[in-house]
Parts: C-alpha cells; structure tokens; sequence
C-alpha cells in the first residue's frame, strides 16, 4: 500500500466505521449460482518480503481474500477449528471456509436465520463478535446490544438476552468483542472509552449471558493509548489475548495485540494487557477485527482477520502467526 493509499484508507474508514449506513448498501445483492473464493498471498512486510516476525509473533502466511458473491466481506468476528474459518460478517452473514492449503476454498454463506430485528437493517445484525463453546456459539449485536446463542449444528438461536447493564451502551460503542473464560464466565467489552479514565466498559457474566438474568457485574478495560479494543480469544494456558485497532489521519490504520493473565479478572478492576505486537504500515494490516486462537504442532497459532468495510480500496485479509509465548513476562504488574 502506497503512502497516498494509507492516507485515503483512514478518511474513508472514518465514514464506515460505524453502525450508521444507508440500508441499501448493506443489502444482499443477488448471489452467484455458486460462491467462490480467492486467496492472494502477502508478505508481512510490503517492501521486505523476508521479514517474518513483528514482536512476540512469527508469520507463517497470509492472504487477501476475494469472493465473486457481493455479499463476503466485513468480517468482524471468526472462530478457527480443524482448518475451518467461521467467520460473521457485520451485517449478519456467516461465511464458512476452509483454510488455505487444506482443500478447495470452497464458500458457504448464510444468513443467520434468527436475530433481533430485520435482516435488511444493518443496525439489527450488526454482528460484532463471537464466542464459541463445543456445540455453541454466542454471538454479540452491538446496535442492540443483545446476546444471542446458537447451536452450531443449525445456527439456530436457542436462547437470547438483553442485558440491563448494557442498554445505556450507545448502538455504535457497545459490544464489540466478547470471550468465554474456562471456569464457563464470560466477558463483554464495550467498544466505546465512555469510562471518566477513558478506558472501556466491559461486563463479567457469571455464567451464560445468554440468558436473561445472569448476574453481569462491571468492569473495565484498558486499551493501548488511541486504540479500542475490536476482538478477544483466550489462549490454551488461560491467559488472554486483545486485539486493539487505531484509525489515525497521518500513520493509517494499525493494530495492536495485547496479552493479560487470566488471573487478573476481577469485578471492578481494569484489565489491560501487555503489548506483544504493532502492525503498521508498511507492515501488512488493515481494519483488523476478527480474532482467533488454535493448537498446531505444538505452537500456539494466532489468526486475525480485517473488515473491508465493504469498501473495494480495503481488504479482506487473514494472516496467521505463531506466539511464542517463552518470552512473554510480567504480566501482574499495575497499569503504567
């Protein structure tokens, strides 16, 4: 991406990242007979092709992705098992894929059946992230503020809830990234600093939230300074793992990852994390929001997937990277 492009890229993601849009540009457009997809490699580095670690982690590859079906893209959430994409988009489909190298990037796309509101109405099914648990998924729409569980055999909702804590979040600041911890408590985190100390409103179920009347206590996040927090995944040693996003008018769009002992979770406390990676220009990156974590050979995998808005300027990319997670200390310390 040339210096004009990483200018333009950040005044035009300024007018879309937002739950607030013209209904027709978020309807489905007729799709293809058959749904294929494209997978373009790229290098980490845009001009250093050699490059292949930023921070903590190793970059094992990654792709831009193209479908012919108008309606793939803005991928806000995604869950990797067993060399499958399940990725939402944030107008309420569900891409499925396999990973490339795996088989033929065969394309499914569904609509989610079941939802709050209209399928037609961006601000409904805006669907900003996703949580998954064996044979259930708990997906977050931010313009309502609303969980809702699925059962992935069928993607049909067996359960839903509006949590009173979260009706003041407004419809473009509310549920942005969300993450089951191993004792079967979740969290949900506001995307919005809307705190006095300018960090993040985040909400500790006590069990499902999926459920109307699980206890929800609060608590807060903080970001890197300038980011907010666009996704969460728990790795396999229970410790947690943010992805942050800036928008700047002079450096573009970059991203950052952070990691936090799971220990530090507690009601009414901050949690943050220590910074393991910063992708930026002319790093490979995009409107980074889609967050998940596997087991491969040993190695701690991490996947992370951008929104395209829907813009042709943008990209859909998924770049997978191995965390070496030898080197990672002090992880306990209070906030700088």
């Amino acid at each position: 991406m040339g210096r004009t492009m990483r200018l333009l890229l950040p005044l035009l993601a300024a007018l879309f990242l937002t739950t607030f849009a013209p209904v027709s540009l978020f309807r489905s457009p007729v799709p293809p007979a058959t749904a294929t997809l494209s997978f373009t490699p790229v290098p980490l580095h845009e001009t250093d092709p050699a490059r292949s670690t930023v921070g903590k982690l190793a970059y094992l590859g990654g792709w831009a992705l193209r479908s012919n079906d108008g309606r793939f893209g803005g991928i806000s959430a995604m869950h990797v098992e067993e060399g499958e994409v399940v990725a939402l988009s944030d107008a309420g489909s569900l891409f499925r894929f396999s990973v490339p190298g795996r088989q033929e990037p065969a394309l499914t796309i569904l609509p989610l059946p079941q939802g709050p509101g209209s399928p037609d109405v961006k601000g409904d099914r805006d669907t900003e992230a996703m949580a998954v648990h064996k044979k259930r998924a708990w997906i977050a729409f931010e313009g309502r503020n609303q969980l809702w569980r699925y059962r992935r055999s069928d993607w049909t909702s067996d359960a839903w809830a509006a949590p009173a804590a979260m009706r003041k979040w407004s419809s473009n600041s509310g549920a942005e990234a969300m993450l089951r911890l191993p004792d079967g408590r979740f969290i949900v985190f506001s995307e919005g600093r809307g705190r006095p100390d300018g960090s993040s409103e985040a909400l500790l179920f006590d069990g499902d939230p999926a459920v109307e009347g699980t206890p929800a206590r609060a608590m807060s996040y903080v970001a890197p300074k300038g980011f907010r927090i666009t996704d969460a995944a728990v790795l396999p040693d229970g410790r947690l793992l943010f992805l942050n996003r800036r928008v700047g008018l002079a450096d573009g769009i970059s991203a950052k990852l952070t990691l936090a002992d799971g220990a530090s979770v507690a009601v009414g406390k901050a949690l943050w994390g220590q910074e393991i990676a910063h992708l930026q220009a002319p790093l490979t990156v995009d409107n980074m929001e889609a967050l998940s974590v596997t087991w491969e050979n040993g190695r701690t995998i991490v996947w992370i997937a951008s929104d395209d808005n829907f813009i042709p300027l943008q990209r859909t990319l998924l770049l997978k990277f191995a965390l070496n997670l030898d080197r990672i200390t002090a992880l306990n310390q209070p906030h700088p």
